[in-house]
């Protein structure tokens, strides 16, 4: 991955630690991965697995993702059509806006989706969750600490 691009303001201590950023892909290879996004075995997705050899799952909404990782990192590809201001999801208390090609990464499993039911019924909210290792998010995160 482009952690090396992640820069100290992307970085919280509070209320749990976490990296909050939408500077690890450029706009043009992630808009690649988003209009493929229906076809994993697409030839820009096998180039990203060749790449970057992490494990992920592409999870059709984010009220999907799966808590029981070790490390939490969600790469946002909020839906083109879906025009609201956009879901916020609450890490231990604070708001996160689910912006399209955002990160969040954390160790802290206290994560909400806030939302209005009715509002969301139909719109598609599309995450990435990438497979981190804690070692790896320790070593990302000890370059700010």
């Amino acid at each position: 991955m482009n952690w090396e691009k992640l820069k100290l303001s992307h970085y919280h201590k509070e209320p749990v630690e976490y990296i909050h950023t939408s500077t690890i892909f450029d706009q043009q290879e992630y808009d690649k991965l988003y209009e493929n996004q229906n076809n994993l075995t697409h030839q820009v997705w096998n180039d990203f697995d060749n790449k970057y050899r992490v494990g992920y799952q592409f999870l059709e909404d984010i009220r999907d993702i799966n808590k029981n990782k070790e490390v939490i990192c969600l790469w946002f590809f909020k839906d083109r059509l879906d025009r609201s201001a956009g879901i916020e999801l609450q890490l231990a208390g604070n708001t996160i806006k689910y912006h399209q090609n955002t990160f969040l990464v954390t160790e802290s499993t206290d994560i909400k989706i806030l939302e209005e039911e009715h509002k969301y019924k139909y719109i598609r909210r599309p995450v990435l969750q990438i497979d981190l290792k804690k070692e790896k998010f320790n070593e990302i995160v000890n370059r700010f600490r």
